[in-house]
């Protein structure tokens, strides 16, 4: 097949159509022209015998749709708008179009007007979705490609170099409540090979946090006992990773119903922690004793205290949310007592991001998706997480 593009004596870039990569002739360029972003069209060797090489049908490329966060943030503030396509890829950008998102708190904060945010913020931390055009200089990914973002753009490995939110997507820049975004290549990865791009936007937030708390920061290894705590997106993905590697999960909740899931996707012994306020005994008792190697504590002040009790001697703690409060009192004494290690942990970095894929692929983990929301409903979808009553990820459908 030969390619027929028109040559505007700008910048190429490489990209693909709707039609996908195995169908002969779908391939097609992206061609900056006189500032807007044009379609040309690749046709087919045999239909252009004897013809000239700069065959061409321009189209404008339509406004897309977004959803705006006006301040001073609340989910009667969440507006679905038109905007502007972002156009094509610069050098070491790629154009992706973002089909799948999900929710975690830390979007409903920023939503909610409790974690303030510019006026006209773009929300949603995760996406997901197919690349329609790589710039200049980008090697590791290709048109067609299915990727899924990054939490920290601008880590790609080794120490955190970051203490806040200032880069992250949906908080201190726009986010991926949108159907286009031209970004820099270290704002995605490649997705797991099979998932929905629903499921693959879990692994941004939610997914990765879990990834780093047992096996990065925690070398989870088979034998280990886990503790998760509820049934929110990083506890039900820890269970899973848990499991997968070996290890023996226990859990709480305040709800019967959930903790009979959570005992139908294998965790060993489960609590409900409004019947059994004490549960950090409780759950020790369960391992004969002893305490887990590992505790995923996504409630912060209120739990961190039983949370200890249910630990081991030289055990390991994820701090990793703030479910029941931002600051509250720490019994220093009881961690020292007992040579425990807390570990606090936003996310992760991008070589993490990769790790985690590989390893979703070769255990066969799928993450649980409660409920899909179309991105139009974004303010429904929010509300339904208010309620708690969800399972697993609440997922957005772009």
């Amino acid at each position: 097949m030969r390619l027929i593009v028109l040559r505007t004596g700008r910048k190429r870039v490489k990209g693909y159509d709707r039609a996908g990569r195995g169908e002969k002739g779908a391939a097609v360029h992206r061609e900056r022209h006189l500032g807007n972003s044009w379609d040309s069209m690749i046709i087919p060797s045999s239909a252009t015998q004897g013809r000239p090489d700069t065959a061409c049908f321009p189209r404008r490329s339509p406004a897309m749709k977004a959803v705006r966060l006006a301040k001073p943030g609340g989910l009667d503030k969440l507006s679905l708008i038109d905007m502007d396509d972002p156009g094509d890829p610069g050098p070491g950008e790629i154009r992706v179009r973002l089909r799948g998102s999900s929710l975690n708190y830390h979007d409903y904060g920023v939503a909610s007007g409790r974690m303030p945010a510019e006026d006209g913020r773009i929300p949603l931390a995760d996406g997901a979705g197919e690349v329609e055009a790589v710039g200049e200089g980008i090697t590791r990914f290709l048109p067609g490609d299915r990727v899924v973002s990054t939490f920290f753009p601008l880590w790609s490995d080794g120490e955190p170099p970051i203490a806040d939110f200032s880069t992250t997507p949906g908080d201190g820049v726009d986010g991926y409540a949108r159907e286009v975004v031209v970004a820099p290549k270290g704002a995605f990865t490649k997705a797991p090979a099979g998932w929905s791009h629903e499921e693959a936007a879990t692994i941004t937030t939610a997914g990765l946090t879990a990834w780093r708390a047992l096996v990065v920061d925690g070398a989870l290894k088979a034998g280990d006992d886990v503790l998760v705590l509820g049934t929110g997106g990083v506890s039900i993905y820890a269970l899973q990773i848990a499991r997968a590697m070996g290890a023996r999960v226990f859990a709480t909740s305040s709800s019967d119903e959930k903790l009979g899931r959570l005992e139908e996707m294998g965790a060993a012994g489960v609590v409900n922690y409004e019947k059994t306020p004490d549960w950090g005994p409780e759950i020790a008792k369960m391992t004969g004793g002893r305490g887990v190697d590992h505790v995923v504590e996504v409630g912060g002040p209120a739990t961190l205290a039983q949370s200890i009790q249910a630990c081991r001697i030289g055990g390991h703690l994820s701090l990793i949310g703030v479910l029941t409060g931002r600051s509250g009192e720490i019994p220093t004494a009881a961690m020292m007592a007992r040579h425990q290690r807390l570990q606090g942990l936003i996310v992760g970095s991008q070589a993490m991001q990769r790790d985690m894929v590989r390893g979703m692929e070769v255990t066969g983990i799928r993450p649980v998706i409660d409920r899909t929301f179309p991105l139009a409903e974004l303010a429904d979808a929010f509300a339904y997480e208010e309620s708690g009553s969800h399972f697993g990820k609440i997922a957005i459908r772009i």
